[in-house]
């Protein structure tokens, strides 16, 4: 009796043990089933590239990140940023062009909102001229008008040492700042990631997010005889109207920054956002950031 208990009791663990060796076995051919069934790593052509989960702030993807480089004018979502932070800030309070806005333009041979001296142009139109064509002017104007001290020089001083404490407090770890625009001075540098981090941080700003995305726009601009003309501004961001779901950022390029893109990308109420730096041209900046807007989104949503 006692030998027919424990015979039956040796049946019943072998038995236990197969469908568990099964189980294991078929759980693991199901885990390495879903994740091969995940997205394909792209490669892209940039020297550095970053993406994240803009509601986690998890990362997606990562080339280079950490490593510094110039940014061109994607230096100006910062200069929208400090603007943006400032306390009180009137949007409709106007600013008049300045000459020297205009000179400095010719001098550096740079991108250009065209803003004609003596115009009064209100902040909020110079966050327009700043974003979609890459005003270099109206970085100038709003660094003059947001920068503190008594001369032109001290005010930009000012507003350029803003730049560089909001990246310290935003934990912009390998970013430094020496313009308001982009033009690389010598040390004017950041990061995939840095500035990801930055764009996440702008975009929190309303005003950002309704100007970044948009494509065109038309603005009527107060002359200095009192009368008035209007602005027309394209986005230089091909992505806007190109890629399904895409809500900005910013372009930028240079001799030594190449071509860069900070972008941002939202499907089903997900947010992707990231950068690219130091890629080849206009048009290889703008497949590497596809790649990495379907790569982070396919990631993303098949983990909602």
């Amino acid at each position: 009796m006692k030998f027919g208990i424990q015979r039956v009791r040796r049946v019943s663990v072998a038995a236990t043990v197969a469908v568990t060796t099964g189980a294991v076995i078929a759980g693991g051919a199901f885990a390495s089933t879903a994740q091969a069934a995940g997205p394909p790593v792209p490669t892209i052509v940039a020297k550095g590239g970053f993406v994240m989960n803009n509601g986690t702030g998890k990362t997606l993807f990562t080339k280079a990140a950490d490593t510094r480089r110039s940014t061109g004018s994607t230096t100006k979502i910062m200069t929208a940023r400090v603007v943006l932070a400032q306390k009180g800030l009137n949007l409709d309070s106007k600013v008049t062009v300045q000459k020297a806005y205009s000179d400095y333009i010719v001098a550096k041979g740079a991108s250009s909102a065209r803003l004609i001296v003596g115009d009064k142009v209100t902040v909020r139109q110079l966050l327009y001229g700043l974003m979609l064509p890459s005003g270099c002017d109206a970085a100038y104007a709003l660094a003059d008008k947001f920068g503190a001290g008594s001369t032109r020089a001290a005010r930009v001083k000012s507003f350029i040492g803003k730049m560089n404490s909001t990246a310290k407090t935003l934990g912009m770890t390998n970013t430094h700042f020496d313009s308001f625009d982009g033009i690389d001075n010598g040390s004017n540098y950041s990061t995939p990631r840095d500035l990801t981090k930055l764009a996440s941080s702008a975009m929190k700003y309303s005003t950002f997010r309704t100007v970044v995305k948009t494509k065109s726009t038309k603005q009527k601009v107060a002359t200095n005889t009192g009368g008035s003309r209007y602005m027309s501004w394209t986005n230089t961001n091909k992505l806007l109207g190109t890629y399904s779901g895409a809500i900005g950022v910013k372009t930028g390029s240079g001799p030594t920054a190449k071509y860069c893109l900070v972008f941002a990308a939202t499907r089903h109420g997900k947010t992707v956002i990231g950068a690219v730096l130091t890629s080849t041209s206009e048009a290889t900046r703008t497949a590497d950031a596809k790649k990495l807007m379907d790569y982070g989104l396919a990631r993303y949503l098949s983990r909602a």
